[in-house]
């Protein structure tokens, strides 16, 4: 299921992006090195009584301005008003209520969604100053004091945002449908693959990139199996992201990630690997998706006996971070190989969601430290107790350890691999937990 959406807005300079990073905080705190892997600013998920939510930060809206920024700025809003669950609308103490607040509250108002009136730069010890109360008229029920430069209040507000999220809503589909997200950059043919899945003319297909805005959803029940093709805008570079509506077709692509089971990647076979490609297949990575690197448009490639195992090597190299993730090379336009990415898809999903018992993962670790000795230091070696599988999508083990900084990268991934020659783990990534005696 995507995870709800909470949009911040207000006017210029009211602190939206001072209480965005701080409420996101804890979250961004958790860093891998895996290249690739970032996120943009615009949005991040916020972690709070244990669920978790997608919180969306937006220029400041101008709701009655000639200027073409602050035209878009408020366009760009907008479309992030209209995905939320729940809206945040931060006003400044310090200024009081203005005319343009007034403006933007009745603009909230219209559209119908929750909205949680957040006052903030409460930032002075004691009792709440009696200006805080000029705030009631704006019409939007009790605000809720907030110093997002100290944290104070943060607690309250994300409270009162989760009394309008229903966290139990039923998933749009039932449980056997794999939910597929096509991802990449701009005109590589996406929605020609959609097309070609769907027999029939979905979505606009153009040589203009950024032709597909929205995620679409593209729902096939046959003999093939049950799935949902989510369609997603391109993903394109942050400096080319010069619109502001499509940093929010950016910010659907991601949640299609979310939403997905298995994502596939789509590159240009023309145009080959770029950078860009790292950022959406790392991303995919970060959440732990399945994924799948499709090749399209390979039937426009002069080929000979060798060209597909040559770009097979030069694309190992590139995907290097997520060596797990299986080749395809396919044609969206003739629909070579198309029936293969069915079959690829149901088996990458099974590993995904592949359970291993206890006794079998020690089997393989005893047998992994008896051909390769745990490192040492200073003359201590690291011994690892036991291993068992925490969850699934992805695949997650922890090991119980004397020591935690014993236990190398290196000799994680060496563990990983051992896994992943055992039970086989195809397209889908593992994470390693440790876990300390006495932890």
């Amino acid at each position: 299921m995507s995870k709800p959406i909470i949009a911040v807005v207000g006017r210029p300079n009211v602190g939206k992006s001072t209480l965005f990073n701080k409420l996101i905080g804890k979250r961004l705190s958790i860093v891998e090195d895996t290249p690739g892997v970032t996120r943009d600013r615009i949005y991040a998920e916020c972690e709070w009584l244990g669920k978790t939510v997608m919180l969306v930060d937006t220029g400041g809206i101008e709701p009655k301005t000639d200027d073409i920024i602050l035209a878009q700025m408020r366009r760009q809003a907008q479309l992030a008003i209209d995905s939320a669950d729940v809206i945040i609308m931060v006003v400044d103490l310090k200024t009081g209520v203005t005319a343009t607040d007034h403006d933007i509250a009745l603009m909230l108002q219209k559209s119908g969604k929750p909205i949680v009136l957040c006052v903030n730069k409460c930032d002075a010890p004691g009792g709440l100053p009696a200006d805080f109360y000029e705030f009631y008229n704006l019409g939007l029920g009790d605000p809720v004091a907030v110093s997002s430069v100290h944290g104070h209040g943060t607690g309250d507000l994300l409270d009162e945002c989760y009394r309008h999220i229903d966290f139990d809503r039923p998933e749009e589909y039932e449980p056997d449908f794999i939910k597929v997200a096509v991802i990449g950059k701009p005109n590589v043919g996406k929605s020609s693959l959609i097309n070609k899945i769907a027999g029939e003319d979905r979505v606009i297909v153009s040589d203009i990139a950024g032709t597909t805005r929205d995620s679409t959803d593209t729902v096939i029940d046959d003999e093939r199996g049950r799935f949902v093709f989510i369609d997603t805008a391109g993903i394109r570079r942050k400096s080319r992201v010069d619109e502001n509506i499509e940093r929010y077709s950016v910010l659907r692509s991601y949640m299609a990630v979310d939403r997905s089971d298995v994502c596939v990647i789509m590159i240009d076979a023309l145009e080959g690997f770029t950078e860009q490609d790292s950022k959406i297949a790392g991303y995919a990575h970060e959440q732990g998706k399945a994924s799948i690197i499709v090749v399209n448009k390979w039937d426009a490639v002069e080929k000979d006996g060798k060209t597909m195992r040559e770009y097979e090597k030069k694309l190992e190299q590139d995907f290097s971070f997520m060596s797990y993730a299986p080749f395809l090379f396919l044609s969206a336009k003739t629909g070579q190989r198309l029936e293969k990415l069915y079959e690829m898809i149901r088996v990458v999903n099974e590993q995904n969601a592949m359970r291993i018992s206890t006794g079998k993962l020690n089997d393989v670790l005893a047998y992994a430290t008896a051909r390769v000795q745990p490192p040492t230091d200073k003359g201590k070696r690291l011994k690892i107790y036991y291993m068992t599988q925490a969850s699934t999508r992805p695949p997650t083990f922890v090991c119980f350890v004397n020591k935690a900084e014993l236990f190398h990268f290196s000799y994680q991934r060496y563990l990983e691999n051992q896994i992943r020659e055992t039970f086989g783990l195809t397209g889908t990534p593992v994470r390693m937990v440790v876990r300390q005696r006495g932890d």
